[in-house]
């Protein structure tokens, strides 16, 4: 197709490409604009006059800064621990909530599921610091009825991971399978009429017929996961973060927070924010060319 067929077809179909303005306004200026601003991290900012061109100066104090070290390992082990155990969640969800054969049960649970996915993290973190409370939680009334002692989890350095990838996979698991229950939906019913033809058990339908339509949704959403590692929550961290456990949980984005907005130290931040986004477009082609070569399939 020609220019002038491309553009007799984006007038025909004017009403869609104006429906999606208020979208490409949205990530020009809060994503395509602030690359503009990485800037920062090469020069000395100035509030009064010109910045100062420092070059490698801020990243030189990053890599020589004790705690990066400790916030870029808790970053790769709190976004490693999503990934592995999270990932998974929402597929299995997706096929049980497929394998119910009461319509009317599983839009409701359906929509149950969806609700977390709306609440922001500071009524999550209240929702759970309810949950785990040492004196009143359910959690720990369970613990007692067993005869177990009562258990701080939200100040315990060895559960508070654990907290976060709970209360993660508690807020996402609904929402993120909507992707793959679209795709199970998808599915022939002719594919399934041959498979009981066959004799097929369920258990071999879900194997043989239902798994397969998962792979590129399976494949694309782990390839993006992957690239978004360097991202392990930051609203999340701030709302569950104390100083018992920040040790264990603080991460790229929260020293960046601190260390930018809290410290004026922006092209520090900014340094430290562009490492990290770096980082995850290495990790996402890198992937994604991967994914390619074995697989035949890849994220575009």
């Amino acid at each position: 197709m020609n220019a002038n067929g491309k553009l007799k077809k984006i007038w025909t179909d004017k009403a869609l490409y104006l429906m999606l303005l208020p979208c490409i306004a949205y990530f020009v200026l809060f994503h395509v604009w602030p690359i503009w601003g990485m800037k920062l991290a090469f020069y000395d900012f100035r509030i009064i006059g010109s910045d100062v061109y420092v070059g490698f100066k801020y990243f030189k104090e990053l890599f020589s800064t004790p705690i990066f070290g400790q916030v870029l390992g808790n970053t790769l082990v709190i976004s490693a621990m999503k990934l592995v155990l999270i990932f998974p969640i929402p597929i299995l969800f997706a096929l049980l909530l497929n394998e119910l054969s009461n319509g009317k049960f599983r839009k409701a649970v359906q929509v149950v599921s969806y609700l977390p996915h709306f609440l922001s993290w500071v009524v999550i973190a209240g929702i759970w610091f309810e949950f785990l409370s040492p004196s009143t939680g359910a959690v720990n009334e369970l613990l007692k009825l067993f005869g177990l002692p009562a258990h701080d989890f939200l100040t315990d350095k060895s559960s508070i991971r654990w907290v976060l990838l709970a209360s993660e996979a508690w807020r996402s698991m609904g929402w993120d399978s909507i992707l793959f229950l679209a795709a199970i939906m998808g599915v022939s019913p002719s594919l399934y009429e041959a498979a009981h033809l066959d004799g097929a058990n369920r258990w071999q339908i879900v194997t043989r017929v239902v798994l397969p339509h998962l792979y590129l949704p399976m494949v694309t959403i782990f390839i993006l996961n992957v690239g978004f590692i360097m991202n392990a929550g930051l609203d999340q961290v701030l709302n569950f973060t104390n100083s018992s456990v920040n040790s264990r949980i603080d991460i790229i984005d929260t020293y960046v927070y601190r260390m930018g907005l809290l410290n004026n130290q922006y092209s520090f931040a900014t340094a430290a924010n562009l490492f990290k986004s770096m980082i995850g477009l290495i990790l996402v082609l890198s992937t994604h060319f991967l994914s390619k070569r074995l697989t035949s399939k890849g994220a575009w």
